[in-house]
């Protein structure tokens, strides 16, 4: 509750600037200055928003009913008559989309030292408003080829790691229990240790398949599509509808703390490796001209923390699909998410996204 009421106050400090991208600037510099006195020692961290499922009744309705305020609160930066275009879809699509990149900001922003939380700040701010596509640049992600994932269906390997990965986003890692796992699939707890070792074993399988599925979209993106800006809508498109799909999810990124401390450096290497090869993508599209001159770094980490965060789209985008996500969601980070909805659509180039490139350039 206290977390949550420190972003409220930042929320309503920035809501007094005038104009939306002014507004979302503030946010993203109170956000990280207040990282920054956390990292230093001066103030109490924030609370990770991830704990709040392994909340139980009455706590839990409290909290989420709080946390929800806030995400209204931060949707008065898409205001109704700025874009008549945006429904409420968009507009909650696009909060998210905001809110997901300032959480995942706290899982990275530590490979750079507290003074320069400031310049992070600039850098997240500048890809959320200017995009990442360069003026001649439009979003049409590249349709991969159809892909073969492993079969979750009755009682099998793939079919734990899928329920335990669903169990651990939802409750976390004291939640999703052997016991909960096991009743998903109607199996008793005799079965689950007859597949699996134990429970942490099965968090490290859980964290390989999802590795697995990242890096088979990667190199499918890479494969199709001739620009840098290409193989990264391709993926990310790719990889927020896998999501939503029937094979998906992906592991939670905050899943990674329950690891035993012996198998946490592997893991955290590997999701910086397949991170970064997201900012690969970045790299060849600044070199080819498709993507704007921006922190290609950032820019990864951003688009790591949207695809992590897209499990959670059915739960703040009512009726949204594996097919309409990307659109919905994505787009807005790769295009600027105050880049009006119909123009968007209509041809490539924004204003902002012109004017960032510029001042970038």
């Amino acid at each position: 509750m206290r977390s949550i009421d420190v972003l409220e106050g930042m929320i309503a400090a920035a809501l007094q600037e005038a104009a939306p991208e002014d507004r979302l600037r503030a946010i993203l510099h109170l956000y990280c200055d207040k990282l920054a006195e956390s990292a230093s020692g001066d103030q109490p961290p924030l609370m990770s928003f991830s704990d709040m499922r392994s909340l139980t009744s009455p706590h839990a309705e409290l909290v989420f009913g709080t946390y929800n305020q806030m995400f209204r609160h931060l949707r008065g930066l898409f205001e109704l008559d700025s874009d008549p275009f945006l429904t409420r879809a968009h507009r909650n699509a696009r909060t998210h989309l905001i809110i997901s990149v300032m959480h995942g900001v706290r899982h990275w922003i530590d490979h750079y030292e507290p003074e320069d939380y400031r310049r992070v700040a600039d850098r997240v701010s500048d890809i959320l408003i200017g995009g990442l596509a360069a003026a001649r640049s439009g979003w049409g992600p590249t349709v991969l080829p159809q892909m073969t994932w492993p079969s979750a269906e009755e009682v099998s390997p793939e079919a734990f790691l899928r329920s335990a990965t669903i169990l651990i986003n939802e409750q976390g890692y004291r939640g999703a229990s052997v016991e909960k796992i096991s009743a998903r699939l109607n199996v008793t707890k005799g079965s689950f240790y007859h597949h699996n070792d134990n429970k942490d074993d099965l968090i490290a399988a859980c964290f390989e398949r999802t590795f697995a599925v990242v890096r088979q979209v990667q190199r499918a993106a890479e494969a199709n599509g001739e620009t840098g800006w290409d193989h990264l809508c391709a993926a990310t498109s790719e990889l927020v509808r896998y999501q939503l799909s029937d094979q998906g999810p992906l592991l939670r990124i905050s899943a990674f703390s329950a690891l035993p401390e012996a198998m946490r450096g592997e893991t955290k290497r590997t999701m910086d490796r397949l991170a970064q090869r997201f900012g690969s993508f970045v790299v060849d599209g600044m070199v080819d001209g498709s993507i704007r001159p921006l922190d290609p770094s950032v820019a990864a980490h951003m688009v790591d923390s949207i695809i992590n965060a897209a499990v959670e789209l059915e739960w703040w985008v009512p009726g949204i699909t594996p097919v309409s996500a990307a659109d919905l969601y994505a787009k807005p980070l790769f295009m600027g998410v105050f880049t009006p909805e119909a123009e968007a659509e209509a041809q490539p180039a924004s204003t902002a996204r012109i004017a960032a490139t510029r001042a970038s350039g």
